[in-house]
């Protein structure tokens, strides 16, 4: 599913116009976004958790060459899907 024919869908269940509605989509983007940039993670009830985890650095081998490397360390969005997300994906027999 595309970004037009989710906010198409979204607008129809909402009874929202399709402007209204990616509005609404473009502002809680955002406001997550923000969130995990000030470090906040941020739980949607029944959907699962945002936060930013630290990634360690790690050495690394160039094939071509074999010299050991070192990547810095960074930052990562990670997603933990609640248990009735998992319940409801699982009933729903994703092939």
């Amino acid at each position: 599913m595309n970004n037009k024919d989710f906010i198409s869908d979204l607008a129809r269940k909402s009874g929202f116009t399709t402007r209204v509605t990616q509005q609404l989509v473009d502002a809680l983007v955002s406001e997550i976004s923000s969130q995990l940039e000030d470090g906040t993670p941020v739980a949607i009830a029944n959907f699962g958790i945002f936060d930013v985890k630290k990634k360690l650095e790690r050495i690394f081998v160039n094939p071509a060459t074999g010299q050991r490397l070192m990547s810095p360390p960074k930052l990562t969005v990670n997603f933990r899907p609640s248990q009735t997300l998992k319940d409801d994906v699982e009933k729903g027999g994703l092939s």
